[in-house]
């Protein structure tokens, strides 16, 4: 059971097959509305958002939606680090997402959210290791 941010998505459309890997290896797969919002975006064309939608679709991923918990959650965090560590709003609504459903959070951008206290971090290599293979961090939360 995993919340998967958006880069790991976008390591499966590119052919990675570490990624296609731990996607593949999850019962349950869930994304943020911010992550699906982020996937659509990217298509190019009416056929890659089909493509996308469908993929989505296939493997059973749950979009989780965007709550008044979350949107609090996401606010403070960006009060909290943004001029510090540069933490923007889409990461910072993944982030919140991922700790108000009790989820760990797939992604191989360490940086966006390895300071986010209390985030169960599931740190995705696309290119080292064994495939599919994850580092696991949970950031402390403030005593």
């Amino acid at each position: 059971m995993l919340l998967f941010d958006t880069d790991i998505i976008i390591w499966i459309q590119r052919g990675n097959p570490r990624a296609a890997a731990l996607f593949e290896a999850e019962t349950e797969r869930y994304i943020s509305v911010q992550s699906y919002m982020e996937l659509l975006q990217c298509a190019q064309n009416k056929q890659q958002l089909q493509i996308t939608k469908r993929f989505l679709a296939d493997f059973a991923v749950v979009v989780l939606p965007l709550t008044a918990n979350i949107g609090r959650r996401a606010a403070v965090y960006i009060e909290e680090y943004s001029l510090a560590t540069g933490l923007r709003a889409g990461d910072a609504l993944v982030a919140a997402t991922a700790i108000e459903h009790s989820l760990p959070l797939s992604t191989s951008n360490a940086k966006h959210f390895q300071q986010i206290a209390g985030l169960d971090l599931r740190i995705f290599a696309p290119s080292s290791g064994a495939p599919g293979s994850v580092n696991r961090a949970v950031v402390p939360s403030p005593s």
